[in-house]
Formats: structure tokens, C-alpha cells, sequence
């Protein structure tokens, strides 16, 4: 059963809430900068217009790596989400508000455009890399694609982070966080370019003005995050006689 609260704006703009909002931004920024700049990297390094299999697993290993430490350096004060899938999967089962939710949404996303800012502005890149669904696929297959990966990921928090349940998996999370994400770049990469974050296919495209495929990476992460948030928090922590108030998302 979908939990969905709208909030207040009371709460909303608390100093608490505030310091959550720039926690997300930075911690965001840090992520894609790390994620983005990978790609850049690998660019500069090679002449290949495509990544090859050393190529992805670079990418998948950084980003890996960023979004474990992202996780980590903002679960104490905004609960680590880097990602408006994740949120919205954890405002499907009540863990925050939409009002909140939607200040995180903005933080975040400004964190990835301010990254690709940076970036550009850093490595003189003429372009930056913008997600992109494969030619041999379709726009479908490329948006089932990111809805698996992402409830992937959104389940793995729930599982790790979010379920009040989890005892010493909260202090995994951020690394189960971080290889779920690794592991679906490698599964995903070639074919829908394996985002599983709006925030992070967003700001490059503000920055690179590519939006020609951006809504895949929007409604695929929003649709799995809400699937996995409604399964997770509805068959099993649903189930729990008495489940109180999870404090890493509150």
C-alpha cells in the first residue's frame, strides 16, 4: 500500500531540513562530478568514439567508488539519497515526505548540473557526455532497462539502509549501495547506458542542451524506484507487526 504523505512546509524549510538539502547537493555534486568526469577521462585517454570493456569497467569502478562515498559522507544528515529514484521510492513507503522530496529533488539535480559546469569548465571539454539509449535498441527496451536496474537499486537501500530491521546491514549500505549501482553500469551500460539516477542524466544534459532522450531517464528510475519501494515497504516491512520510524530517513 502506497505511503505517500504530502508534509508541511513548516517541516520543509526547518534549519534540519535545510542542512539536508545542501548535504544532498554536495554530495551529489561530488558523485557525478566523479561519475562524469570518468567518462571525460576515458575520452581524453582514447581515440575510440565508444567505450570498450576496460573502458566500462572504469566508469562502473568510479562510479562504484563515488557513489559509496557519497552515500556515506550525507547518511548522517539527509540519509544519503544522491538520487530522485531513491527518494521517491523511500516517499512511496513513508519514509519522506513529498514536499521534502521535492527539495531534494532540486538540490540534487542542482548538484549534477553544477558538476557538469565544473567539469566543463576544468577539462575544456567540448561536450559532456550525456546518457543515451543504444542504436540497435529502442526507446522501450532502453526504458525496461533502466526500471529493472533502478528498482535494483532501490531495493538494495530499502534491504540495507531503510528497513528498520536491518541491524548491522546499515553499516554495508553505502557499499551494497555503491556495487549495486557498479555492477548494473556493467550489466547496462552498452545498451541504455545504465543511469538509474534522473539527477545524474540531467545535468549533463542541461549542460551539454542534449535532451533528445533525457525523459528515459526520468520515467525508467522514477518506475522502478516506486515499484521497489511499494514491493520492499509493502510485502516486508508491511508485514512486521510493529515497524517504528526508520532514523536514516525520516
Amino acid at each position: 500500500m502506497v505511503k505517500l504523505a504530502f508534509g508541511s512546509f513548516g517541516d520543509s524549510f526547518s534549519v534540519g531540513s535545510l542542512r539536508c538539502y545542501l548535504a544532498e547537493f554536495i554530495a551529489t555534486l561530488l558523485f557525478v562530478f566523479a561519475g562524469v568526469g570518468s567518462a571525460i577521462a576515458y575520452g581524453k585517454l582514447t581515440s575510440d568514439a565508444a567505450l570498450d570493456p576496460a573502458g566500462l569497467v572504469a566508469v562502473a569502478v568510479a562510479h562504484a567508488f563515488a557513489l559509496f562515498v557519497g552515500v556515506s559522507i550525507a547518511a548522517n544528515i539527509s540519509g544519503g539519497h544522491l538520487n530522485p529514484a531513491v527518494t521517491f521510492g523511500l516517499a512511496v513507503g513513508g519514509n519522506i515526505t513529498i514536499l521534502t522530496g521535492i527539495f531534494y529533488w532540486i538540490a540534487q539535480c542542482l548538484g549534477s548540473i553544477v558538476a557538469c559546469l565544473l567539469l566543463k569548465f576544468v577539462t575544456s571539454a567540448e561536450s559532456i557526455p550525456t546518457h543515451a539509449v543504444a542504436a540497435s535498441m529502442s526507446s522501450i527496451a532502453g526504458l525496461v532497462m533502466e526500471v529493472v536496474i533502478t528498482f535494483a537499486l532501490v531495493y538494495t537501500v530499502y534491504a540495507t539502509a531503510a528497513d528498520p530491521k536491518k541491524g548491522s546491514l546499515g553499516i554495508i549500505a553505502p557499499i551494497a549501495i555503491g556495487f549495486i549501482v557498479g555492477a548494473n553500469i556493467l550489466a547496462a551500460g552498452p545498451f541504455s547506458g545504465g543511469s538509474m539516477n534522473p539527477a545524474r542524466s540531467f545535468g549533463p544534459a542541461v549542460v551539454s542542451g542534449d535532451f533528445s532522450e533525457n525523459w528515459i531517464y526520468w520515467v525508467g528510475p522514477l518506475v522502478g524506484g516506486g515499484l521497489a519501494g511499494l514491493v520492499y515497504g509493502d510485502i516486508f516491512i508491511g508485514s512486521y507487526a510493529l515497524v517504528p520510524p526508520s532514523e536514516d530517513y525520516a
